[in-house]
């Protein structure tokens, strides 16, 4: 990008969400955004709930160094575990066997039916960039054998997994988790992706995500990291600065049927992009997120599954807050360079 095109901004398109951003470089002043102060969590093992899991709910499923391990009957946690998941404490969602609605005035409302899980690696100071890569596979593991065993249950149409790493990101304890909710209803941010794909294929009879990828892989400008399945991309049209997708290149809408072979190129591509979005970023704060089709027993074939990293970079102002258009001070193209060479 020439300095004469740095100083104009950008208003964006995202072909599947159909969401406009601005990319304004001019508006970079000084300090980079990322290199603001944060607010650290305590990371005291004394006060870590995670260090005494036998205190924890019943574990819903455990694995140690790949190999699933059996729960004991009592509900108890098992002696030795790396990965494990187990009810969140404070859930959002809780199982029931009936879903109940009903009208207050004009408003439906319904019942909070659902699952909310933690997922816990089990090094207290480790995160993905600093595991042993099988142990992120693992991880992935747990998240697709998790996903199958909760999409059967009658009454869930949608499972969220994500992670809040740091404070600004949501998270309240310092020891590496992320989690898992599964309920009835879809979220806003995925159903609008899922009709954004539909009707890009209804006009254009491909996958949207497919011809993103195809011309990412094929200009180079804002591919972070691939391997033989997985790509690693900043897009075009981000909603934050730094933000990556990780995609597989075979088209599929549904991660749940991710074989061996794509967990271990998706851990490999997982633990490249935030090792070097750690070290580009001084290891910030960040969401991550899974995309896929629902779990609500229709077909989606026009959608393609995918991983999204928001860094925490910067808070909304006024603009963004009221028209919902990102203002990103950092084109893609730079970020993804930037990330390259981190």
């Amino acid at each position: 990008m020439t300095d004469k095109e740095k100083k104009h901004s950008e208003l964006r398109l995202d072909l599947v969400s159909k969401d406009w951003v601005v990319i304004a470089t001019s508006r970079a002043r000084g300090k980079r955004p990322f290199e603001e102060r944060r607010i650290p969590l305590d990371d005291s093992l004394e006060k870590c709930p995670f260090e005494t899991m036998a205190k924890q709910e019943s574990p819903t499923l455990a694995y140690l160094h790949g190999e699933q391990v059996m729960l004991p009957q009592s509900g108890s946690s098992p002696k030795d575990w790396t990965t494990i998941s187990i009810p969140n404490k404070y859930p959002a969602f809780f199982p029931q066997k009936a879903l109940k609605t009903k009208l207050v005035g004009p408003y439906s409302v319904m019942q909070g039916v659902g699952y909310h899980e933690v997922i816990v690696t089990r090094h207290h100071r480790k995160e993905i960039p600093d595991l042993p890569l099988p142990l992120v596979k693992e991880l992935f593991d747990l998240y697709q054998k998790r996903y199958l065993e909760v999409m059967n249950v009658e009454l869930i149409n949608h499972i969220a997994i994500f992670k809040n790493k740091g404070f600004y990101a949501g998270a309240s304890l310092f020891h590496p988790h992320s989690q898992l909710i599964a309920n009835p209803v879809l979220d806003p941010d995925l159903r609008r992706s899922l009709n954004g794909s539909a009707s890009y294929y209804a006009e254009h009879a491909t996958c949207a995500h497919c011809v993103m990828l195809e011309w990412d892989l094929k200009d180079k400008k804002r591919v972070v990291f691939e391997n033989e399945r997985m790509a690693v991309i900043c897009p075009f049209a981000p909603r934050g600065i730094f933000e990556m997708r990780i995609i597989p290149k075979e088209h599929s809408a549904y991660f749940e049927w991710i074989t061996e072979e794509e967990k271990v190129a998706l851990a490999e591509a997982f633990q490249v992009a935030l090792r070097k979005l750690k070290k580009a970023m001084r290891d910030p704060d960040y969401n991550y997120f899974l995309h896929t089709a629902p779990a609500d027993r229709q077909k989606y074939d026009h959608y393609h599954w995918h991983w999204e990293i928001l860094p925490k970079t910067m808070n909304w102002g006024g603009f963004e807050v009221g028209t919902g258009i990102q203002i990103s001070t950092i084109a893609p193209e730079e970020a993804a360079g930037i990330l390259r060479k981190s």
